[in-house]
């Protein structure tokens, strides 16, 4: 773990980000120590080198602290786009629990992704944040497999671990739900994969899966991933190529099969999938007054 300087924590103010209703966005934390082999943050473009060794902000939360206080405008602040905030070294750091204690005190809401339990532990103040603001949790799931989930993200709990974080939220009545995200060509895009992540969902309490049907691979994204697969599965690099060449968008051949079976499973379980729908909801008992003004 390494310590970076800083000089911003949060985005600016965004009115109609369409990504789950954000409108800001923050990150303690650049790097991230978890190893999903299909990680897009990875890629060049975000400019995040060593990528695996996770970099801690400097005074963070006193920046974030000087940074809300002076906003305008309220609403809800994404957390986990880049990388995640609940990565190993968090469990003594404890940033994203100070930052989610300043955000409770200024009045903002929360929009969570992760796949660490490690969230749990600050149920306590997700539940006072959602007295004034929307909270929503967004779990990332891409396998029912725990045995597929422990060779694809080999350092963060696996799957069944996480549905079980899932149904905790869900039980103490905080928004929760999937990002089932991404669905792998090849190894996870398959009928029997996707019933069985419905299912445990709808056991669970989850109020939402938001897929997508295939995967991202550009630049070192992209070596990086055909290297671990090949570890992982040999042989299996090469349909990749074969498949996909020097695609951005990798998406799975079966994308539009599987997204019939997803959607009439969902709806039979009452599952939100789409976005708008989503955002809708969890924002629900929220009034734009309140999202907006201090």
């Amino acid at each position: 773990m390494e310590w970076i300087d800083a000089k911003t924590i949060l985005s600016g103010y965004s009115k109609s980000n369409p990504w789950f209703g954000c409108h800001y966005n923050m990150n303690l934390y650049k790097g991230c120590s978890h190893g999903c082999i299909y990680c897009d943050s990875r890629s060049e473009c975000y400019h995040i080198d060593n990528f695996d060794t996770v970099k801690a902000k400097k005074d963070a939360i006193n920046i974030l602290e000087r940074e809300l206080r002076g906003k305008r405008r309220t609403g809800v602040i994404g957390l986990g786009a880049m990388s995640d905030p609940y990565n190993p070294f968090e469990k003594d750091l404890k940033l994203t629990r100070k930052a989610l204690e300043k955000i409770a005190k200024y009045g903002f809401g929360v929009a969570i992704a992760t796949k660490s339990n490690l969230i749990l532990r600050d149920m306590d103040i997700l539940l006072e944040i959602k007295k004034r603001a929307p909270v929503l949790i967004k779990i990332t799931i891409t396998t029912a497999d725990d045995e597929l989930s422990k060779k694809i993200e080999p350092r963060v709990n696996c799957s069944s671990s996480r549905f079980e974080v899932i149904n905790e939220m869900s039980e103490i009545g905080i928004f929760s739900g999937i990002l089932m995200m991404p669905v792998i060509p090849f190894l996870e895009d398959n009928e029997n994969n996707i019933l069985k992540i419905i299912k445990k969902a709808n056991e669970s309490g989850a109020k939402f899966i938001y897929p997508s049907f295939g995967m991202t691979l550009r630049q070192n994204q992209r070596v990086y991933f055909l290297k671990e697969i090949e570890k992982i599965f040999p042989g299996m690099c090469q349909k990749y190529i074969d498949q996909f060449r020097t695609n951005y968008n990798c998406k799975s051949p079966k994308a539009t099969e599987l997204f019939d079976i997803f959607k009439k499973e969902c709806e039979i379980h009452g599952i939100l999938y789409r976005m708008k729908d989503i955002v809708e909801r969890y924002q629900s008992d929220y009034g734009e007054k309140q999202l907006s003004f201090l």
